[in-house]
């Protein structure tokens, strides 16, 4: 009996198990396949909307993501006219206090995967 477990993602490392089992008189054959998952480059998203002013948003940026006066303004333009952007990328462990600090102001903000 051939066992076969088949993963695939953007993200991880791709590993590949076989192993020989003896029952009694019969031999099994098992092959898996194992995704080791890496740390996931992510981006940190700040959306728009109707409430927040730029000096808010902008004060955010710069208190929240260690930008610039510059980049935060910058930033700010670009969530504006094009809906949301991204406004710092890394690790998930990184990005989250920053995203939970940026929704407590009251802007909207996620995190998303960065796909390869």
């Amino acid at each position: 009996m051939l066992h076969q477990f088949n993963a695939f993602s953007n993200f991880g490392l791709f590993l590949h198990i076989q192993t020989m089992t003896t029952y009694s008189s019969t031999k099994f054959k098992e092959e898996v396949d194992v995704l080791t998952q890496l740390d996931e480059y992510c981006t940190l998203i700040v959306w728009n909307d109707e409430v927040n002013s730029f000096d808010w948003v902008i004060e955010t940026l710069v208190d929240i993501c260690g930008h610039t006066s510059e980049q935060a303004e910058q930033c700010a333009i670009i969530i504006d006219s094009k809906g949301k952007y991204a406004v710092k990328e890394g690790d998930y462990d990184t990005l989250k206090p920053m995203c939970d600090a940026i929704t407590e102001r009251g802007i909207g903000a996620t995190i998303e995967v960065i796909a390869n």
